[in-house]
């Protein structure tokens, strides 16, 4: 069985790899193309083509997938089946090219989570399990009806790198199998308005933005560490820093990791309070949230302690 390979990033490697091991014949593989990025405006490869390179797979890089020329040459491959990880949105043109169909690896319980971001979503919404989930395409994104699924823990102590790269070594397992079944033409399917209960919506999991990641303060305490949990490491919680009395800040606050003290404070959401080398923040249920990893504007990432001996903060400040 013939199979070509559509993905990104890292995520998609694993899978990507897992299938060659497994001994199926990935005639191409399909990414993004080259692109400038950083400081010095380095041409950026994917890791899906360092992959390819690597290890001999014909690289495919459309700038837009409905160039004819592109639907010619991957109708040329003549493969059975496409594999779709953490790719663009495809058109119809190329997910119904193959026989025997294609389906996507998607990091979340389909229905729960569609969208951009589900690992980000599941962890800031403070979700103990995750998982994921192999389908069949279909026009409308991540609605195709389901092939398999398997289910992992969300530890209290994850932020979203640890779960994705639980999620990844998962996926690559699901992968495989999915892949086996088609193979054996043991594969079923299950429509996912059934795994829904009765009353119950599909969860959206849109992108990512900055105001996103923007910390509320009047939230609760356990929402907000939920949240900068969520978005730690990358692309960051963040919040900003202002001498009581002043409107501008003093400075821009990358928030990596925080501890919920389950200390009480009747000071204002918001409020900062420092001593004895800890930084806690008063939140909108009157807990405060301890500050425990940060990275101030223009500089490298550091403990509050740390941060709090070079700002030598003297007077009232809050965050917002």
């Amino acid at each position: 069985m013939k199979i070509v390979f559509f993905g990104t990033p890292e995520f998609a490697v694993e899978s990507l790899d897992a299938i060659v091991k497994a001994g199926f014949d990935v005639v191409a593989a399909v990414t993004m193309p080259d692109k400038p990025a950083g400081r010095g405006h380095r041409m950026y490869q994917s890791p899906v083509k360092e992959y390819a390179v690597a290890n001999g797979i014909k690289l495919l890089q459309p700038v837009k997938l409905k160039d004819p020329g592109f639907l010619d040459e991957l109708r040329a491959l003549g493969a059975d089946l496409f594999v779709v990880i953490a790719f663009r949105m495809l058109p119809e043109a190329v997910w119904q090219m193959p026989p025997k169909g294609t389906f996507n690896l998607h990091a979340s319980l389909l229905p729960r989570y569609r969208g951009a971001a589900p690992i980000n979503w599941a962890v800031m919404n403070g979700d103990t399990e995750t998982g994921v989930t192999t389908f069949f395409l279909k026009h409308e994104i991540d609605t195709g009806d389901i092939i398999s699924q398997e289910r992992v823990e969300i530890l209290p102590s994850d932020n979203v790198e640890d779960v994705h790269d639980r999620l990844m070594h998962l996926g690559a397992r699901l992968t495989v199998d999915t892949v086996r079944a088609i193979a054996d033409g043991t594969v079923t399917t299950i429509p996912q308005e059934r795994m829904l209960t009765s009353g119950e919506t599909p969860t959206p999991a849109p992108k990512i933005f900055k105001e996103t990641c923007r910390i509320d303060w009047y939230r609760p305490a356990r929402q907000l560490h939920n949240h900068v949990r969520g978005l730690s490491p990358y692309p960051c919680a963040w919040t900003e820093l202002f001498r009581n009395g002043s409107d501008t800040p003093v400075a821009t606050l990358k928030i990596q990791a925080t501890g919920h003290t389950g200390h009480k404070s009747c000071a204002p959401a918001g409020t900062v309070i420092a001593g004895n080398g800890t930084l806690e923040i008063v939140c909108g249920d009157g807990q405060t949230l301890e500050i425990c990893r940060l990275q101030p504007s223009g500089k490298r990432p550091m403990e509050a302690a740390e941060f709090l001996r070079g700002a030598r903060l003297e007077g009232d400040y809050t965050c917002r």
